[in-house]
């Protein structure tokens, strides 16, 4: 087993064991971020419905334009502010956190921030 293989492997149980607890409602959606190597994506979802309510990605040119970089802490909160306009827009206010895994640090440490400042409580 490669250590890339374990690495992604024990990224899937932190996720598993993460989204035991993490359920999006209707009135408190789920905000899941996950990220590559050269892009990071947000969405907002109601896990009782199964259907995305809001998303942001360095792919899109309202994000993704200006930056120097699509995968740095700059992209990440810009992301991070773009996901809490569009959910600011469409009511939602609370939700829960989902990091998909991944440490509370560096990119979605600063999404997460971002999204705070830009008024999304969690």
């Amino acid at each position: 087993m490669s250590s890339e293989n374990s690495r992604q492997h024990a990224r899937g149980r932190r996720h598993l064991r993460v989204r035991r607890k993490i359920v999006g409602t209707p009135e408190r959606p789920r905000l899941c971020v996950t990220k590559t190597l050269k892009h990071i994506y947000a969405q907002i979802i109601n896990d009782y419905e199964g259907h995305t309510l809001v998303a942001a990605s360095t792919l899109e040119d309202e994000v993704g334009n200006g930056l120097s970089s699509t995968s740095n802490k700059e992209a990440a909160a810009a992301v991070g502010k773009v996901i809490a306009e569009r959910a600011l827009a469409k009511d939602i206010r609370q939700v829960v956190f989902d990091r998909a895994g991944w440490p509370y640090h560096g990119n979605i440490r600063a999404l997460a921030e971002a999204a705070r400042e830009a008024g999304l409580e969690f």
